[in-house]
């Protein structure tokens, strides 16, 4: 142990306070210091107690602290306290989660620092007396030869001296430090159970939902009088279907407030109790997944209970995979102190999450600011290389204990991308879970929650993109790092001892790995354009990469027919796309595919061919690995069984199936659309850029989307699907004027193309169940009409001007980054001066869930996001009390919403954007009142909103046309009058 730690008991703290910084001195003065005094004092004093070290280093401009940090984090010693609790990263929020009255700490200075010290270091201490000292000792030891600041601190709370022999070291029977990184022995395994059979089709009543729904909720509820319509009918979609391939479908627009997801928990638990199946329930993004799980709590309470009904699934790239993990542990002697560090708290979660999902979970989302986001990155499955049964820890892998759950669960919570693939997957043949192929584990009955997004999630599962960027990955999937410093295992590594000695396997690996360097090498960016044509990829250096003879010196450098075709599409995107970049540094350029420019049809001839010489050896590999299943069947062991049926399934997945979509594309460069005709699917090439200079790009490629991607949606779901619940709080949109009955069958039928209900065979069910609040008392909605929202001043002015007549409790939208970057640059001191500390999406190194946790937490606080915020923030109460959306949010013109507009619009083309618009207006102004006892308002920073978007909004809600000034008094006044109701 090194004694040079130093104590926390002494030492000075520190946090931002109200634009200013609260320090609380080794004499126990309070002081109020601005940025500057505190960078001045800080290299003479002790490392001081603080609250999120890189935010705070952020506040003070100040280079990032890094690890080991030089100051001492309580949200370090937080994490090892309390490895798989998340908590808001602030002050207010630690000391929430350690059970401080809210009210005490209200106007918290750095002196509430100490007692969250002395709260950690208790409960520390108690963890030590009750069993963890070994792996406390050891994790320690290891953290101290790391450099990690808190070691001195926590070795004397855990009593590490006395455990600890005459030499320094602990005792020879103790756990070693090395030891505590290898969670790996210690994580339970899963054991194999006998196949779940198909469930039964036993319905269930409205009255037996209803009677359900109250059981869940208990005496204490809050009243929400459409809930219970909305569990009654939410019970038609798991009626039996009565003709194969036509699912019973039900789209239910349940109104904000209505309690629609423990009005579809009701039934769809009652149904897989009753039928001994699984029902999944799916929405969009990985924070609204965990929402419906802590919902799920209230039916089953019981935590052992709640494990085993319920799982979450994600993709395998969420999950911490400890193949990855050992390597990291193996090489971290070699690396950097911090990259140790990472991985010690990484082992201490790792023992205690309940999941291993390293990505909006129960690790902690700032976790990756504190120990490097890129340490998170490195022990995920990122890249598709995993190797099944192969692996040592297969049967400790969370993501086959989570699958195998599933198995056996009632409720499986997934979004809807996993569901879509899933279902695709399992339809070819190709599904991730190893049984899913069997009738037994495919699901039956699904519920789409945010189904207002099941287009856009549909869309990006059956697109397909042939570009720089995911030639490369896949080159890198089948022959690794190719001399790169890299844990990236190549395919012949994968395979290994499966081929080994098969000439009939061995033969078609090798072909496809030597036709494989026809994918760009690395360094491809760098040769995208003209001038760099014929600069010559780098040698490869390891040794099991099949490569073909270098040329020899006199003989000119052979083309790489991918980086051919990659250059093409990138002189036909500069040559016709109009110069865009104004709106967000991660700009793009569009243009068609056709008519193409000269030597791209030739080009992309070559490149077919030479994927071809790719997937055939692919193909017939993975029929041969097929076959020796059969013949070998009496010879083979489980595991390598299983690893046989795993690589085959990840050979179609990875590989195969992705270069016949770019074959089926590339033969799309001879088949122009026909003037005037309805195309299936939409071909254009995009160029990514960095930031806003012309040459420094990032990747081109040919993309290739449906043209209504609901249509593939609804061919894989049919088949596997007997009943759908498809919900949301905006499925129609209600644009006002004409004849009620006509608008309403027009918005239905507007809401039924939007999900793809209109492409199963029997109608859908329709219900509709109205919002129960109150929104002509409970809100105020203004457009500001003497605001430029062009002028980026003209909008920062008017942002700071709003949230300070809120009091903060604000969350300004935005439909560009760069504006958003922009305006919080201009009004972050401001409102941190008056007390109102701001956040931004795309500025703080925190995910989505965290930000939203901070502003949930600090009832002052505002917040800044894009649309992954106008969609999918749920903060009831006075957190959030005003919403400014600085434009009306219109879909981006680029080439698929063109297409769209043009074919998909009815013959309506400005009433197809109208109707985008609108919906999304809706969607924002659903963050503002999600209880009966909020109060809030809206306002819109777009003086040219037309009035026939206004019917989005509520009824009830009278929108009033005015001045910034005359808008922030109203403001005031409004949440005042309803402050003193309360």
């Amino acid at each position: 142990m090194q004694p040079s730690f130093p104590s926390a008991h002494e030492a000075p703290a520190l946090i931002p306070h109200q634009g200013r910084f609260s320090l609380l001195t080794e004499d126990g003065e309070l002081l109020s210091l601005s940025a500057g005094e505190v960078r001045e004092r800080l290299h003479a004093m002790p490392a001081p107690l603080v609250v999120h070290a890189p935010a705070l280093a952020r506040k003070l401009d100040l280079p990032p602290t890094g690890q080991p940090s030089p100051w001492l984090d309580l949200l370090e010693l937080f994490t090892f306290v309390y490895p798989a609790r998340p908590v808001a990263p602030t002050p207010r929020g630690l000391a929430l989660a350690l059970g401080l009255d809210a009210q005490s700490i209200e106007q918290a200075e750095a002196d509430v620092l100490p007692n969250l010290l002395s709260i950690l270091l208790g409960e520390l201490a108690r963890q030590a007396r009750t069993g963890q000292i070994d792996l406390l000792a050891a994790l320690t030891v290891r953290l101290g030869q790391a450099g990690w600041i808190w070691t001195g601190t926590v070795a004397e709370t855990i009593g590490l001296h006395s455990r600890m022999t005459n030499n320094g070291r602990l005792a020879e029977d103790a756990m070693q430090p090395t030891d505590a990184l290898r969670v790996w022995r210690h994580l339970p395994k899963w054991e194999e159970s006998a196949q779940r059979p198909p469930p039964a089709s036993h319905p269930i009543s409205p009255a037996e939902a209803r009677e359900r729904l109250v059981n869940i909720l208990g005496s204490d509820a809050e009243v929400r009088s459409g809930q219970a319509d909305f569990a009654s009918v939410s019970t038609e979609a798991f009626t039996p279907r009565t003709m194969r391939g036509d699912p019973a479908i039900v789209l239910a627009e349940a109104g904000t407030g209505t309690g629609k997801t423990l009005g579809y928990i009701a039934p769809a638990s009652l149904w897989a109790e009753r039928n001994d199946g699984a029902v999944w329930l799916s929405t969009y993004t990985r924070h609204l997944q965990r929402q419906i799980e802590q919902e799920t709590k209230r039916l089953y309470p019981e935590p052992a209970t709640h494990r085993q009904k319920v799982v979450l699934r994600k993709g395998r790239e969420n999950y911490l995979c400890l193949l990855n993990m050992e390597e990291a542990v193996n090489s971290a002697a070699s690396r950097p102190a911090g990259i140790t560090i990472a991985l010690c708290m990484l082992a201490r979660w790792a023992l205690t999450t309940a999941d291993g999902d390293l990505f909006g979970g129960d690790l902690p989302g700032w976790f990756g600011d504190l120990f490097g986001h890129g340490n998170l990155a490195g022990v995920a499955d990122r890249r598709g290389e995993c190797i099944h049964g192969a692996c040592p820890h297969y049967q400790r892998c969370f993501v086959e204990h989570s699958i195998r759950r599933a198995h056996d669960a009632a409720l499986v919570i997934a979004n809807h991308a996993l569901v879509m693939t899933q279902a695709a997957y399992a339809q070819a043949g190709m599904s991730d879970d190893d049984e899913a192929g069997e009738q037994g584990n495919i699901p039956t009955r699904y519920v789409f929650d945010e189904g207002h997004h099941l287009a856009d999630a549909a869309d990006s599962a059956f697109s397909a993109e042939l570009s720089g960027l995911e030639t490369a990955e896949l080159r890198r999937w089948l022959l690794g790092a190719e001399g790169r410093r890299s844990r990236a295992r190549g395919l012949k590594r994968r395979l290994d001892d499966l081929v080994v000695g098969h000439p009939k396997l061995e033969n078609p690996l090798d072909a496809a790995l030597l036709a494989a360097t026809a994918l760009p090498a690395p360094g491809w960016s760098t040769r995208l354009a003209p001038e760099a044509a014929n600069t010559p990829p780098p040698e490869p250096t390891e040794l099991n990469t099949p490569f073909p003879p270098e040329p020899a010196v006199d003989q000119p450098v052979m083309e790489n027919p991918t980086e051919a075709f990659l250059r093409l599409l990138r002189q036909q995107a500069m040559a016709r796309s109009a110069e865009g970049g104004k709106q967000s540094i991660h700009t793009a350029m569009e243009c068609d595919l056709h008519p193409l420019v000269p030597d791209m049809a030739e080009a992309g001839q070559q490149l077919a061919r030479a994927l071809s010489r790719i997937v055939e050896p692919l193909r017939t590999l993975s029929e041969r690995l097929q076959a020796r299943l059969e013949e070998d069947a009496d010879t083979l062991d489980a595991t390598t069984r299983g690893r046989i049926e795993a690589m085959t399934r990840a050979l179609r997945r990875r590989a195969i199936s992705r270069l016949d979509a770019w074959m089926t594309m590339l033969a799309a460069l001879d088949q122009p659309p026909e003037p005037g005709s309805t195309p299936a699917h939409i071909h254009f090439i995009r160029l990514e850029r960095r930031d806003k200079q012309r040459m420094n790009e990032q990747d081109v490629g040919l993309y290739r989307h449906w043209l209504d991607p609901t249509i593939p949606f609804a061919g894989i779901m049919a088949m596997p699907a007997q009943g759908m619940l498809m919900t949301s709080a905006t499925l129609r949109d209600q644009q006002g004027g004409g004849k009620e009955s006509d608008e309403a069958e027009t918005a239905w039928e507007a809401a039924e193309a939007r999900t793809g209900a209109n492409h199963f065979p029997s109608p859908a069910l329709r219900a509709s169940l109205a919002s129960p609040f109150d929104y002509t008392r409970q809100t105020r909605a203004f457009i500001v009409t003497d605001v430029d929202n062009s002028s980026l001043v003209d909008l920062s002015a008017a942002f700071r001007t709003l949230f300070q007549s809120s009091g903060g409790g604000g969350l300004g939208l935005f439909t560009a980054i760069s504006r958003l970057r922009g305006v919080y640059d201009r009004i972050a001191p401001t409102l941190e001066e008056e007390g109102l500390p701001i956040y931004a999406q795309h500025v703080d190194a925190m995910d989505n869930n965290t930000l939203v946790d901070i502003f949930r937490t600090e009832e002052h606080a505002c917040l800044l996001g894009t649309d992954a915020m106008r969609d999918g923030v749920d903060v009831p109460g006075n957190a959030l009390r005003l919403v400014v959306f600085e434009r009306v949010p219109w879909p981006r013109p680029d080439i698929l919403h063109r297409e769209r507009r043009i074919h998909l619009s009815g013959g309506d083309p400005k009433g197809f954007d109208d109707r985008i618009a609108r919906l999304r207006l809706r969607q924002a102004f659903g963050r503002l009142i999600r209880r009966q006892s909020d109060r809030g308002v809206f306002v819109l920073l777009d003086r040219r909103t037309p009035t026939r978007l206004l019917s989005a909004f509520p009824d009830g809600v009278a929108v009033e046309r005015c001045g910034l000034a005359q808008t922030a008094r109203q403001i005031t006044a409004f949440l005042a009058e309803q402050a003193g109701q309360n």
